[in-house]
């Protein structure tokens, strides 16, 4: 999220928001959000309304970062209606794409679109080139949440190409590792794995350990679906010990799932049932539905293939019907292909992408 230029300053909330932004550069989630949080104290304390304005929209950048959509939200909502009063059009939109990407990730994908157009829509009237590309990266994950991933990849090839004309390497990075993710689901296992191979090398150029952790991740997926379960497992260590260090929760939970989808196709169905329940009370503290219903699956899946029919389909029809409540069509899909090999008694790992 584009933070406004700001000058050192003397007092007490400038020194902590500086210290703050540093924090959050380096990936150092907890310490910034506890700096922020003094920051604001100091701030609100001083009337500072501008410097509330921007410490409620880094604060709630990290709590996203960290996985805690909620308090993200919360600030998201709290910056939009500053931003709205001061009249302050650029962090109008900054905040709804913020916002957008919360409700995003707690599976409100409806919602989370309707507010990154708003703010695409601002940052085009503003001609604000770098936020326009940021929404656009914002909307194609929308759409890979809604199981629309061939529309997914599209709009992340737009971010992209945006990204390349202003010659952010970030943002082409972070575009790189969504094209990665939409294309492995869209079944072009190939192209998924080049994406996040181009995302890994520019985040280790830029040294940036949550990307890092994000293309590791998306790498061992990829190895995975090639079906080199050991290559995978390496990848997804590298991303889960750079996770546990930011404390991304809900990054974490997902490489604990790919984790654990590993070990149920090399048939260590011990270890998949374990990594699945870690990351399931991840997913729980983080409130993330999408998680939930994979490893509700994940889980069912190994009841089925030990023979445990009776605990499977009551799993695949909860993750069915909780996937019908969000409208997740990818997830909606997979729940009623294990219903169908249930019932066809086709007792064989499924590789989900």
């Amino acid at each position: 999220m584009p933070v406004r230029d700001r000058m050192q300053g003397e007092n007490t909330g400038e020194a902590l928001f500086l210290q703050a932004e540093k924090y959050r550069g380096r990936a150092e989630y907890d310490r910034a959000a506890d700096t922020y949080r003094k920051a604001l104290r100091a701030f609100k304390k001083a009337s500072d309304i501008p410097s509330i304005l921007d410490c409620l929209l880094s604060s709630a950048d990290t709590f996203r970062a960290k996985g805690d959509f909620t308090r993200a939200r919360n600030c998201y909502e709290e910056a939009l209606n500053l931003a709205e009063t001061l009249g302050d059009r650029s962090a109008e939109a900054d905040a709804l794409t913020g916002l957008g990407l919360s409700l995003r990730a707690l599976g409100y994908w409806r919602d989370a679109l309707a507010m990154i157009n708003r703010a695409g829509r601002i940052y085009r009237k503003t001609n604000d080139a770098k936020g326009e590309a940021f929404s656009l990266w914002a909307k194609a994950g929308a759409y890979r949440i809604k199981g629309e991933a061939r529309k997914a990849v599209k709009t992340y090839h737009a971010a992209l190409e945006k990204f390349k004309n202003l010659k952010d390497r970030s943002g082409m990075a972070y575009a790189y590792c969504g094209l990665g993710g939409s294309s492995r689901v869209a079944g072009e296992f190939r192209d998924s794995e080049r994406f996040y191979r181009l995302a890994n090398r520019g985040f280790e150029r830029l040294k940036d350990r949550f990307g890092l952790a994000y293309s590791f991740c998306g790498l061992g997926n990829a190895r995975r679906m090639a079906g080199d379960y050991r290559g995978a497992l390496s990848c997804f260590k590298k991303a889960g010990v750079l996770y546990r260090k930011i404390g991304d929760r809900v990054s974490y939970a997902y490489t604990l799932w790919s984790t654990g989808t590993t070990f149920k196709m090399q048939g260590k169905m011990q270890r998949a049932v374990e990594s699945f329940k870690d990351a399931a009370e991840l997913f729980r503290q983080t409130k993330d539905p999408r998680g939930k219903i994979y490893c509700i699956l994940g889980l069912g899946e190994v009841d089925f293939l030990t023979g445990n029919d009776r605990q499977a389909k009551k799993a695949f029809r909860k993750a069915l019907s909780l996937a019908d409540r969000y409208g997740f069509r990818i997830e909606r899909g997979y729940a009623r292909k294990l219903l169908r090999m249930l019932e066809q008694g086709k007792r064989e790992p499924l590789n989900l992408p």
